[in-house]
């Protein structure tokens, strides 16, 4: 059997490519930004719908399961009520109001590393109270691309509910041995675009950090002079990443949503250049044949939004275990609705 999924704020793909990846099969997408539309209509043959608010709750097909990476809204009144009065007025509401009319088996939610703090846990908080209120059961975790095969240090909060009475086990997903960059680098590129030997200033002995990364050096634009530490000139220079260096031979940053110029500069074979937009897709899993269209500007806008593919699959893959093995057991025992979910297959078994 073939489990379905709909793909919510579903940007270039990322979340649908890992779940295809794993034989799951999408049947709605919904993507507001016009490139990041074009971008998914190239690549799967489906134009995503438009804005979520606007769509027709019964145009929306059946499904298994809710996939969204959505947009950290204020909760302005995150933690003070329960269920909906909650979350009225943002984004998320419209999940809400998706899993309550279809009751699909399964919701995954991807947002930033720092999401689980925000309004100091109150909007988590909400949005586990609401998924509760609506019969699912929820946990979540913080979970690194660089556990998942990717030389990418890129943190994200995943929820995941289960209609029913099963939590989701993340312990259970298999991680791999971090990568190094350079196995992700294009062997020869007409595009690569080197710094000269006067741009930039390298450091003597890097360290590795425990995140992988190793700090290489940096470009020599002028020294911010307030508030500078002894000793940390260099740092002071490179306050920001577009300044920063890293070696080959660790990982990368975090590609950022931000930075529409691809101001990502490696250390390889000994000379400095920037990261290819190809290098930029590898980072996140995305295959070599995926389209790049649009300017660049945008494609790293795109890029630096999007998921890693490859723990994406793997969270797919357990969910397929966990949630649609049938011969996983219930807890029992099982409140009125959920024997009434049970008996329609509603409930996650």
């Amino acid at each position: 059997m073939t489990y379905k999924f709909i793909d919510l704020f579903a940007g270039i793909g990322g979340f649908r490519l890992g779940f295809e990846k794993a034989g799951f099969e999408c049947v709605f997408s919904s993507e507001i930004d016009s490139h990041a539309q074009e971008m998914y209509y190239t690549n799967f043959g489906d134009f995503p719908s438009g804005d979520i608010r606007e769509i027709s709750l019964k145009s929306i097909p059946s499904f298994d399961i809710l996939l969204a990476g959505f947009p950290c809204q204020p909760f302005s009144i995150a933690g003070e009520k329960k269920g909906f009065n909650d979350i009225r007025g943002t984004l998320f509401f419209d999940i809400a109001k998706i899993l309550e009319y279809y009751q699909p088996k399964v919701v995954v939610l991807e947002n930033v590393k720092h999401f689980k703090n925000h309004d100091r846990g109150k909007t988590l908080n909400t949005i586990l109270t609401t998924l509760n209120n609506l019969g699912y059961t929820t946990n979540w975790s913080l979970l690194n691309a660089i556990d998942f095969g990717v030389p990418q240090n890129r943190e994200r909060t995943i929820i995941v509910g289960c209609l029913g009475d099963i939590e989701f086990d993340f312990s259970k997903l298999k991680k791999v041995k971090t990568r190094k960059l350079e196995d992700i680098l294009e062997d020869e590129n007409k595009e690569f675009e080197y710094l000269k030997e006067d741009e930039y200033t390298l450091i003597e002995n890097p360290k590795q950090q425990m995140s992988g990364l190793i700090f290489a050096g940096y470009l020599n634009k002028n020294i911010r002079v307030n508030g500078i530490r002894p000793d940390t000139k260099h740092l002071s220079r490179v306050h920001k990443q577009p300044n920063r260096i890293y070696s080959s031979q660790g990982t990368h940053p975090t590609l950022s949503s931000q930075e529409s110029a691809g101001r990502y500069y490696i250390l390889h074979h000994e000379k400095v250049r920037k990261l290819t937009l190809r290098e930029c897709y590898r980072l996140m899993g995305f295959p070599d044949d995926f389209k790049l269209i649009g300017s660049r500007a945008k494609l790293y806008n795109r890029v630096g939004n999007s998921i890693v593919i490859p723990m994406v699959q793997e969270i797919a893959i357990q969910i397929k275990e966990q949630f649609f093995n049938p011969n996983f057991i219930i807890k029992y025992p099982l409140s009125p609705k959920q024997m009434s979910l049970l008996d329609l297959g509603l409930l996650c078994h």
